[in-house]
């Protein structure tokens, strides 16, 4: 994928890829946010890690993807340590 060009674009972007990642691993496996971002942005994933969670823990709450730690669904108001993604069960 190419980088972005326009700080508009981000969180459509990165929620596609998102979305594109979670589906085709299904719901047995998961990703990680930094996966997505070094997808996206591989010169300089690291400064876009929060805009990859933030759009993470949007689709979560509108039931697109799961949130997880050790494998767990979690409460992502309050997110601590490392998180999974997985595409949400229909």
């Amino acid at each position: 994928m190419t980088q972005l060009k326009k700080a508009g674009d981000l969180p459509a972007e990165i929620s596609a890829a998102i979305l594109a990642v979670a589906r085709k691993r299904g719901t047995e496996k998961s990703t990680c946010p930094s996966e997505i971002a070094r997808m996206l942005f591989p010169d300089d994933w690291r400064k876009y890690m929060k805009e990859v969670v933030d759009v993470a823990v949007h689709l979560h709450l509108i039931n697109q993807v799961l949130i997880t730690q050790k494998g767990m669904p979690i409460e992502v108001d309050h997110i601590k340590g490392p998180i999974r993604i997985t595409i949400a069960r229909k």
